[in-house]
């Protein structure tokens, strides 16, 4: 009974041996990584499992060494929580959590380059339960902006081996960058004799990566279109960026096959006096020299020519040689200029044209030119007539004068060129009508008169007056209408008659003036006579209206018995009756004669009125 009470407590205590066995194990937990930004903060998370309380652990934070070894920084158990001194990170890192929560975090501050490195947190229980986890810290720098730069000269499609298109470059990244080159917004892939990619990365003083690419290639004819740029991709926390440069284009050199010649200037037809601007251009992209030549004559070295004030002589083809630099062959195109002409006018008949009044007059106006052709007559600026012949029937002196003949391009503007033609119309002179023959004038003013006369050929003017005297003629022209216009002066002394005289072989014409001399006291202006008479007239009326007005009071005085009279002197201031007495009395300016009315209108001489008014009684 006692051996197997003995082996019945072994049991329990081998079983409780392993039961708390079991409960010492500790588990850890971490994350592969903890990603952050160079000079940022980063956290490390230690989580843990144990059966011993907080009494019962220690925890250890280790970091990786580039050797591989492992470097303690800190260390904590029941009693005390230390930062070994001397590390890199005894100035950096700092631990939150006792262990109580069943995690602890590493905190690092100012995360450099360097501290990318795998940390360690170590958890041992008393009962000698010993786990660890690991963390990577990973640091990130954004590197500049990538650049791009392609080569400055052409590139010719004759060339045997790769050539050079460009470079691009991406500086002071962590961890390295990546460059990926694209044409035409397609990633570029290296193939053996068509395109090559060199990649080269430097490490920087400051730890960061710096990373060029070259790209070299083929080059094709249809490249000359295409579009290069780069992309430059980097890690950052958590993701991954791409950054492009700008696009770039090449200059691909090649060989021209054909030469295209045209006219720049004037658009259109061409015609003498104009200015040519002729240039030419090959379909070709290399270096090529230049020639034109017209009628085997060699008019420049250059693929522009400018012909100034052409003529009909500088019609005719045009070569534009090219000369290919890179090959050495000669291309040529070739235009043909048309100068169009007018020449001057021809007007028939050439003379001046005389003709006898209603008569007819016919002539005609011509100019040679390449181009069709329009005829229109002019006389004083209008048109008169539209075509080749000019008829004129039945000439009057209306009829005489300059006619202008213009032969215009309609297909070309301001083509044109114009001739003249005179015509005089034969005749006895004409006279042509004065505003006014009969004038008045003050005495000792001068009247200037002017007489006008039509006639060819041209009259001879005479003014002569009434006593048979001739006038000396102040001025005499001729309008540009063949008309002749002769002035006089006359000073008033008396009354003048004036004769103008016209005559030529013809015959003759006159006109008569009358010029009537008054005094300045009775020269009185139009405008102010009329002014004068319309104020007598206003007075007048005026008053005749206040005549009315006053007969008619008198008459209502009358009727009503107002007006009275009695024979002899009465003293009107006394008088008591109902009646008035109107007496009435009219001076003459030139007499010292009185006259007084009664309102009967009877006059009555003062004589006879000394003693007595007139009575006037209802």
């Amino acid at each position: 009974m006692a051996v197997q009470d003995i082996s019945a407590l072994l049991v329990r205590l081998v079983v409780l041996f392993h039961t708390w066995g079991a409960w010492a194990v500790v588990e850890v937990n971490m994350e592969d990584r903890v990603e952050v930004y160079r000079g940022e903060t980063a956290q490390i998370t230690c989580m843990f499992k144990s059966a011993d309380g907080i009494g019962g652990l220690v925890i250890q934070w280790f970091y990786v060494t580039q050797a591989g070894d492992k470097q303690k920084i800190y260390y904590q158990d029941s009693t005390m929580n230390v930062i070994d001194r001397g590390t890199r990170f005894t100035d950096r890192i700092s631990v939150n959590g006792t262990g109580g929560t069943e995690e602890v975090v590493l905190t690092i501050m100012d995360v450099q380059l360097e501290d990318e490195l795998e940390f360690i947190c170590l958890i041992k229980s008393l009962t000698d339960g010993i786990k660890e986890g690991r963390t990577k810290l990973k640091v990130f720098v954004i590197p500049n902006l990538p650049t791009i730069e392609g080569v400055q000269t052409g590139i010719s499609i004759n060339e045997p081996s790769l050539s050079k298109i460009g470079s691009c470059e991406v500086k002071n990244g962590f961890p390295r960058p990546n460059i990926t080159w694209y044409k035409n917004n397609m990633p570029l892939r290296s193939a053996i004799d068509e395109v090559n990619m060199v990649p080269s990365s430097t490490i920087e003083s400051s730890g960061l990566f710096s990373v060029k690419s070259e790209l070299s290639m083929m080059v094709k004819k249809e490249d000359k279109d295409a579009t290069f740029y780069c992309e430059a991709s980097y890690f950052v926390p958590g993701e991954t960026r791409m950054t492009e440069t700008n696009k770039i284009n090449i200059t691909v050199h090649y060989p021209s096959t054909a030469v295209n010649v045209w006219v720049e200037s004037p658009k259109g037809k061409i015609k003498e006096g104009d200015s040519i601007e002729l240039n030419c251009q090959s379909n070709g992209n290399s270096p090529s020299l230049f020639t034109i030549r017209h009628k085997d004559e060699d008019m420049g070295d250059s693929n522009m020519l400018v012909l100034n004030n052409v003529t009909r002589l500088n019609s005719g083809d045009y070569e534009c040689i090219c000369l290919d630099m890179g090959t050495m062959e000669e291309i040529s195109g070739t235009i043909s200029l048309f100068v169009n002409y007018l020449d001057p006018v021809v007007v028939m008949p050439e003379e001046p044209v005389e003709v006898a009044k209603g008569a007819e007059v016919k002539a005609t106006c011509n100019a040679l030119s390449s181009l069709q052709t329009q005829t229109t007559w002019f006389k004083d600026g209008r048109e008169v007539s539209k075509g080749h012949t000019l008829t004129l029937k039945d000439a009057t002196f209306d009829t005489a004068g300059k006619y202008v003949c213009v032969v215009t391009v309609p297909e070309i503007e301001e083509m044109e060129t114009n001739g003249t033609l005179h015509v005089h119309v034969q005749g006895q002179p004409e006279i042509m009508k004065t505003v006014n023959t009969e004038i008045e004038e003050i005495l000792r003013n001068t009247v200037n008169l002017s007489c006008c006369v039509k006639g060819f050929p041209s009259p001879n003017i005479i003014w002569t007056t009434s006593d048979k005297k001739v006038v000396k003629t102040m001025s005499q022209q001729e309008t540009k209408e063949g008309v002749l216009c002769s002035v006089v002066h006359f000073k008033v002394t008396s009354d003048i008659t004036a004769f103008c005289n016209a005559s030529n072989e013809y015959g003759a014409d006159a006109v008569t003036f009358n010029i009537k001399a008054i005094k300045a006291e009775t020269a009185i202006p139009p405008k102010k006579m009329k002014e004068s008479n319309g104020v007598i007239i206003a007075v007048i009326i005026i008053f005749i209206l206040l005549l009315a007005i006053l007969g008619s009071v008198l008459y209502y005085l009358y009727k009503k018995g107002k007006i009275c009279g009695r024979s002899g002197k009465q003293d009107l201031t006394k008088e008591k009756s109902n009646k008035d007495n109107i007496v009435v009395e009219m001076k003459s300016d030139n007499t010292e004669e009185a006259v007084l009315l009664g309102v009967n209108g009877e006059k009555q001489l003062p004589s006879d009125q000394s003693n007595e008014y007139l009575d006037v009684q209802e």
